[in-house]
């Protein structure tokens, strides 16, 4: 595979990059095979490889799997989301911090990660500090770069500026949402990121299963994905927008995955994209593609079928911040507002 520079790190990267949530108890109990997987990317020449913390086992899966071969992969994780049920076991703080990341380390079975990020942005907790605490990381070289997942622009613009003002380390790279289906983060996450010279490692390419090929309209409600109770399986704008897609995909000769891929690695501000396969044969399917890439004819139809910097509804999983999830901070008090 080609390499491309993570950010301005100097990291060498794949564009195909592999997701490891699916393996273990997340997706894939089977251990081994999880292992089997992480062996047969990196064979494939595949050298970044991204879990997180919050994955269930999927760290130990990956440790197993890279003994012998860590000089070969740039292995990224992250923390913030709750890993128990103690209160301060999750967030962006220092106290937690400094403990996730041994246990990172540990479950990891290496003494440094390559990539440490931020998984969610948390409100409850100064940027300042956790910026700080990362920095000491570096410093102690137990992590080589920082970065971010799920941040708004004005969030990756803030902790850029408290870097420079507080000398901290910089946030080297951002994880978003991205795929043919949602592409808001090309109004304003992508150029942010470009302006800062930040990698953009973009998970979801193929929207959580819905750029397949196996979901179809007028079948959603018998696959597996709609009946857990998925909105964005049963949205009938997307799904309508899907069998566009598969019709392209038809046109070209081409499963509408390795259409789906090759769309997120056309963008400039994309460096990889996170393919997280549950099985080997999902790999193998993956792997197919790695060369496929796109004409401007091909992207500008598919610019046609959602348009640049929307989205086509929404996947569930999505963060989308308290200031939306919380009604109370969208509404004034009652007695300072007019009633209709």
């Amino acid at each position: 595979m080609q390499h491309r520079t993570l950010g301005r790190t100097g990291i060498q990267v794949t564009p195909f990059a592999l997701g490891a949530m699916m393996l273990g108890s997340f997706g894939n109990p089977d251990r081994d095979e999880g292992v089997r997987i992480v062996r047969r990317a990196l064979d494939a020449g595949i050298n970044l490889v991204d879990t997180a913390d919050r994955y269930g086992d999927s760290e130990e899966v990956v440790g197993e799997a890279l003994v012998g071969r860590r000089d070969e992969v740039v292995l990224a994780t992250k923390f913030w989301g709750p890993v128990d049920d103690d209160v301060n076991h999750r967030g962006a703080s220092r106290r937690w911090i400094v403990q996730a990341v041994e246990r990172s380390l540990r479950a990891l079975r290496t003494d440094y990660i390559d990539l440490y990020q931020l998984h969610r942005p948390d409100p409850e907790t100064d940027v300042d500090e956790t910026l700080s605490a990362l920095s000491d990381l570096v410093r102690q070289g137990k992590v080589r770069a920082i970065g971010t997942s799920s941040m708004r622009g004005s969030e990756i613009v803030e902790a850029q500026w408290a870097s420079e003002r507080r000398g901290h380390e910089r946030f080297r790279t951002e994880q978003p949402n991205y795929s043919m289906l949602d592409r808001e983060i090309e109004r304003e996450i992508l150029p942010v990121a470009q302006r800062y010279g930040m990698g953009t490692l973009v998970y979801s390419p193929l929207a959580g299963g819905a750029l397949s090929g196996r979901y179809r309209a007028g079948q959603a409600n018998e696959n597996f994905r709609a009946s857990t109770g998925m909105r964005h399986f049963r949205d009938e704008r997307r799904l309508a927008a899907i069998e566009q897609l598969i019709a392209l995909a038809d046109e070209l000769g081409m499963p509408l995955a390795h259409l789906a891929m090759a769309f997120t690695l056309a963008h400039p501000g994309v460096t990889s994209a996170i393919a997280g396969p549950r099985t080997m044969e999902q790999l193998e399917a993956t792997l197919a593609g790695a060369d496929v890439s796109l004409s401007d004819e091909v992207l500008d139809r598919i610019d046609q079928i959602v348009p640049p910097g929307e989205s086509v509804g929404a996947m569930d999983m999505v963060y989308r911040g308290p200031e939306v999830g919380d009604p109370s901070l969208r509404r004034r008090p009652v007695g300072s507002r007019s009633a209709a």
